[in-house]
């Protein structure tokens, strides 16, 4: 992997091929890791492929973060490697950052999308559930807290049929630093409504939902159907199409891609 510093601390990132620059922001306890079975399949494209502030081998300050932090984190990486504009494709935390990046970026991007991700706040309920999250890393550490989120991210039924993807995607979390993933809880737990930033765009938005996902549902992804969106549902995927369903999720930015290209 490459580095650069951003905002006072390194990110590390993924930078393969050539063509319009595509970057791909993965989701909470993720890193770019989870776009492995994809990037084959992206050929005729720049991937740039970051592990986001407080995940895989980028720096984890201690604190709190915000999507805004995390999403100008993203922004100094496309300053630093050159890049005037891209699509920026962003899978659940990933997505939220997206959100962001397209809200006050918007003249850095061709397109953006949110994969199996929502432009919606967190509920109470959520907001909750993000405390405990936190609690249980600080208590029981990163290990216990990724065996107890990894296999409800995928459909169910997952464990007998694909158990292989359920450890990697296990294994992958295991590198989380821990203030790294509580950072990035509380970040999820502000962040603001964002469905008039999918409403008012006029750039090509792709929204991708898995059929299965039981943290994601596809009406809460799919809450603009204007001009510039494109809706795509991964058939039997649960949060996790990138490792259920890979050359479909594939297929599907292709195509998106392959649009954007053509509309420039």
């Amino acid at each position: 992997m490459e580095k650069v510093q951003c905002n006072g601390s390194t990110i590390c990132y993924v930078d393969q091929g050539q063509g319009q620059p595509l970057i791909l922001l993965h989701g909470f306890c993720g890193s770019s890791a989870y776009w492995e079975q994809v990037l084959p399949h992206l050929a005729g494209f720049r991937v740039i492929v970051p592990d986001l502030r407080g995940h895989g081998r980028s720096d984890a300050p201690v604190g709190p973060y915000t999507i805004e932090q995390m999403a100008d984190d993203v922004l100094h990486l496309m300053d630093e490697l050159g890049i005037p504009s891209a699509v920026l494709l962003g899978h659940s935390l990933g997505g939220y950052i997206a959100l962001s990046f397209a809200q006050r970026y918007a003249a850095r991007l061709k397109g953006f999308g949110l994969i199996h991700s929502t432009a919606y706040p967190d509920s109470e309920e959520a907001k909750e559930k993000r405390l405990k999250a936190v609690s249980t890393i600080q208590n029981d550490g990163i290990t216990a807290f990724v065996d107890g989120l990894v296999p409800g991210l995928f459909a169910e039924g997952a464990e007998k049929t694909m158990p292989e993807c359920i450890q990697r995607a296990k294994e992958i979390g295991y590198l989380t630093p821990p203030q790294g993933a509580a950072g990035a809880a509380m970040a999820m737990r502000e962040r603001p409504d964002r469905r008039a930033v999918l409403n008012a765009s006029v750039l090509p938005i792709l929204l991708v939902a898995g059929e299965k996902d039981g943290l994601v549902p596809v009406e809460r992804t799919f809450t603009a159907d204007h001009e510039p969106v494109t809706q795509v549902v991964i058939e039997g995927a649960g949060h996790m199409s990138m490792m259920e369903a890979p050359e479909k999720l594939a297929t599907a930015i292709r195509s998106f891609m392959d649009k954007v290209v053509a509309a420039t």
